[in-house]
């Protein structure tokens, strides 16, 4: 009589724990970075401060460095489209102060009849760039992709004044970057509610679903 063989032994291993995704809010710190820095563009823009340079302190030393680590943090926790924002006006402002202090210094080697056609590479360039993130942030709530609006028309407000040398065009485009600041306070405001208790504060429905 043959013994029937002994079931195998199977042996189950629990699944790793995923790590949990670490959370956080880099907007509480890049928001309110942004503000100081816009402030400045749209004093010098609307003729509210004479010199051109005067913000540029503020941009490279507080808003450029600032949002520079917004931008990691938020790649860190994986929001990459906190990281894709911020990190944009990183680049927008960083660049903006760099441009203002190597012309200033000469550093670039531009010649001061070449002046015009820097500044105007510098705005279509961002003009650009900004538009195409105007157009796919329409996911996100409107208030997103109006604000980024905002942004592309005081640029073409920018590139109007610094092609045509009309006043009119750059106190346009500063006026244009008082509203974007006024909505960035909503931003940074929604944020801070939120984080310490509050209702989350309305950001609209996006334009597309």
């Amino acid at each position: 009589m043959t013994a029937l063989a002994e079931p195998a032994t199977v042996t189950v291993t629990a699944p790793e724990s995923t790590p949990p995704i670490p959370t956080g809010n880099p907007g509480l710190l890049g928001l309110p970075l942004i503000i100081p820095g816009a402030l400045g563009l749209g004093a010098t823009n609307t003729g509210l401060i004479s010199s051109s340079a005067s913000a540029v302190p503020i941009l490279l030393s507080a808003t450029a460095i600032g949002l520079l680590i917004t931008t990691i943090w938020s790649a860190a926790l994986r929001q990459n489209i906190n990281a894709t924002i911020y990190g944009t006006f990183f680049g927008f402002y960083g660049s903006y102060a760099v441009l203002a202090l190597g012309l200033t210094h000469d550093w670039f080697g531009i010649a001061p009849a070449d002046v015009q056609q820097a500044m105007n590479l510098w705005l279509v360039s961002w003009l650009v760039s900004i538009t195409l993130l105007t157009i796919l942030s329409v996911r996100l709530p409107w208030l997103y992709p109006a604000v980024l609006a905002v942004v592309d028309v005081a640029l073409v407000f920018l590139l109007v004044g610094n092609q045509t040398q009309q006043p009119w065009a750059n106190q346009a485009a500063g006026w244009l970057v008082f509203v974007f600041v006024a909505v960035v306070v909503y931003f940074y405001a929604a944020a801070l509610w939120e984080e310490l208790g509050g209702r989350a504060l309305p950001l609209g429905r996006p334009l597309v679903g």
